[in-house]
């Protein structure tokens, strides 16, 4: 009886992991991973341009872009079975 009820509990887990992310949490998940990303675009274009202005521009460009990137990205592989 204890071994069936940790059996069905490991089954419920590997279903419960396997289930499919909400579209809500990848757009946060998004959000989290862009401002990262954003903040090492703004510094490596300062580095290399040394001006502040243009970093900024080139961070805010790049932030909207790669949002909306891996935003499909992210939900496209969600439908990838392999691996789950």
């Amino acid at each position: 009886m204890i071994l069936d009820q940790f059996i069905g509990n490991k089954r419920q887990e590997r279903r419960e992991s396997s289930a499919d992310e909400r579209p809500l949490r990848s757009i946060v998940k998004a959000i989290s991973w862009r401002v990262v990303g954003t903040l090492d675009t703004i510094t490596i274009s300062w580095l290399l341009t040394g001006e502040l202005t243009l970093a900024f521009s080139i961070g805010s460009i790049e932030l909207m872009t790669k949002m909306v990137l891996y935003f499909i990205h992210e939900r496209a592989w969600n439908q990838v079975k392999w691996g789950k």
